[in-house]
């Protein structure tokens, strides 16, 4: 990836590690309804080591690119709300709320004053 800013590297990384994460987190809700929790636990710490293969190396770029610890849980928790809200709909088939958009306007904010 040395060819691609460490600024996009970073986020690729994030929206591919979140992606993971959200269905680790949540899509055992769907899944795994009818199995013990600890089936779903266990299966969740499968998908999770995907989460963390891809976080821990973007977060050490990221952070060795210039971005201060703020900017990378900020912008982690921005990726999060993104893939939250298709993922909530499309997969889980939960209704658009405009509390979503609110939600992504306060993250707007969090950017505002992390980044300036």
């Amino acid at each position: 990836m040395s060819g691609i800013p460490v600024s996009l590297q970073t986020v690729l990384l994030l929206v591919a590690s979140n992606v993971f994460m959200t269905f680790a987190w949540y899509g055992h809700l769907k899944n795994l309804a009818d199995k013990p929790w600890y089936t779903a636990a266990l299966v969740s710490w499968g998908i999770a080591l995907f989460e963390y293969l891809l976080q821990v190396p973007a977060n050490r770029i990221g952070h060795a690119g210039g971005f201060s610890l703020a900017q990378l849980k900020i912008t982690q928790e921005v990726i999060t709300l993104a893939v939250f809200v298709p993922f909530a709909m499309l997969y889980m088939d939960q209704p658009f709320k405009l509390d979503f958009l609110w939600a992504g306007l306060c993250m707007v904010g969090a950017v505002y004053f992390i980044f300036r």
